[in-house]
This record gives C-alpha cells, structure tokens and sequence, in this order.
C-alpha cells in the first residue's frame, strides 16, 4: 500500500502510510491514541462489505508511518488529514474518528471547507474541551496530563499497560468482552509507536475545540459508553452533544472507551444506520 509526504525533518520525508481498499462512498477511519489503522478491523471489514470505499491511515509517528520528533499539534495532524484527502480527491466522503482521532475530524471541520465531506462520526470523542481552566470547570486539572507524560518518559511501556487497562475498562471486560489476546496486540500495537510522539500527543488532547465547533456544517454522529475511563463521558460526548445541536448522540451503557473493539455490533449499527448503509449479517 502507498505513502503520502506530508512534510521533512532534516531533509528527510515525513511520510503517512495509508491502505485505500473498496470501492463506492468513501469513509476515511482516523484511529485513537497510541495505535494505528489496524484498530479498526472490526468496522472496516463490515464496511468493505457493504459496498464502501475504506481508507484507513497510520498518524505520524505510529504505526507504519514516519516518526518524526514534531507535529504532534492538532493543526498538524488536521493538514495530515487535509493532504490525504487532497491525494485521493474524496468527495462525498465519511470521516469516522475514534478518540484521538476525533480531534483530527474536529479540527478539520472546523478549520477546512467541508466541501469533501458528507458526514461525521466521533467515537468516544476528545471534544469540546479536556483541560480544567476559568472558563471550563467541567475540565480535567491539567496534573493528571503531566502525570501521563511522566510516566511515559519513565516506562513508556508499564504506561502502555495501565492505559489499555483503563482503555477496556480490563477489570471488568477481561475475557467477556477482550481477550488476553486481543489486549496484548494492543498493547504490542502501541507500544510500535514513537516514544517521543507518545508523549507529545498527550498535550494535544489539551486542545480547546469549542471555537471549532460553530463551524461544523455536516451532520455528526457522536458514540460512546458511558463508562468510559479514558475520557470521561461526562466531560466529553454528554457535552459535545449540547454543543452541536443538530448532532445525534448514541450512549452505549456500560460500555468502556474502546468500543470499536469492545462493542462492534453497536458501532457498526449505528454508523451504518447513519450513512445509509446496511451491515452485514456476520457485521
């Protein structure tokens, strides 16, 4: 599958890897932190076999993608996007974010024309805003994302254990829900990535998106469980939801935050639904 150079580092490329599958409606999948495009093999497969055009990428510094030392900033990645979808001239397209991810389909709606656009899904989104401040109380104290990167700079790959734990809510879900197996390509998943982008990344969840929001002309669809320990349900999608109020919210009870793993029937369901589109049976 190819590349696309979205930049240099010392006269190097950085470059994105891609896999464009399908034919039909595009849908762009922009997987969550610290994994990359093979994440999603639960939503592409049944979205290949309803007909759809599936394009999944790996973000810069993850996965097969370069590794540069910069541009782990939500502008950068959104121009990431930007670039690909340029390549491939999408038209008509469906942008589909887990976690992560959803702030590069935030910030590119908010930022971008959305003439390459149709329509949206955040899977247990970043958005509005995470970081506690004067004017967002509901926010996290910004301690707790110091305290992330710390603990990635000591043992990023202890950190990568306690964070796939939080990820599958692992105490609860632990061979119901995910196997040892699939938390272990997880982690071995994540733990391909750059150290330094890992880290990085981290402050890019701090990312304030509410200017973006006003300017996001397409529907939206917005999934996740509510029992999500990564970002927590009440401080992301129960408020984003109030926030775009042409947008659907789908509130997967019980559900933890990786519920394009844990929950792929609910999420194939919904998206489809939303796209006009019919799921498989063996979806």
């Amino acid at each position: 599958m190819p590349y696309i150079t979205v930049g240099t580092e010392n006269a190097g490329p950085i470059d994105l890897y891609y896999e464009d599958h399908g034919a039909g409606r595009p849908v762009v999948l922009i997987h969550g932190f610290p994994f990359n495009g093979a994440t999603w093999e639960k939503l592409s497969i049944p979205l290949l076999a309803s007909g759809h055009r599936v394009i999944t990428y790996d973000r810069r510094g993850f996965g097969n993608s370069s590794q540069p030392s910069t541009g782990y900033d939500y502008d950068t990645l959104a121009a990431d996007l930007d670039a690909l979808m340029t390549k491939l001239d999408l038209r008509d397209a469906v942008l589909i974010g887990h976690s992560m991810g959803t702030g590069e389909v935030t910030r590119y709606l908010g930022t971008r024309d959305s003439r390459r656009v149709a329509r949206a899904v955040l899977l247990a989104p970043l958005a509005p805003f995470l970081l506690k401040t004067a004017d967002n109380p509901e926010g996290v104290d910004r301690s707790v994302f110091d305290g992330f990167q710390a603990a990635i700079l000591e043992d990023r790959f202890a950190y990568l254990t306690t964070f796939c734990e939080a990820f599958f809510n692992w105490d609860e879900n632990r061979g119901t829900l995910v196997s040892e197996e699939a938390f272990r390509a997880h982690w071995e998943i994540g733990a391909r990535g750059s150290a330094k982008g890992t880290h990085d990344c981290v402050a890019a969840w701090l990312t304030d998106f509410r200017p973006d929001l006003p300017r996001i002309d397409v529907p939206v669809l917005i999934v996740q469980g509510d029992q999500d320990r990564v970002l927590p349900y009440a401080a992301t999608g129960g408020r984003l939801q109030p926030m775009l109020p042409d947008a659907r919210l789908i509130t997967l009870r019980g559900a933890p935050h990786g519920i394009p793993w844990t929950h792929p029937r609910e999420v194939v369901a919904a998206t489809m639904e939303f796209i006009g589109a019919t799921a498989m049976s063996h979806a």
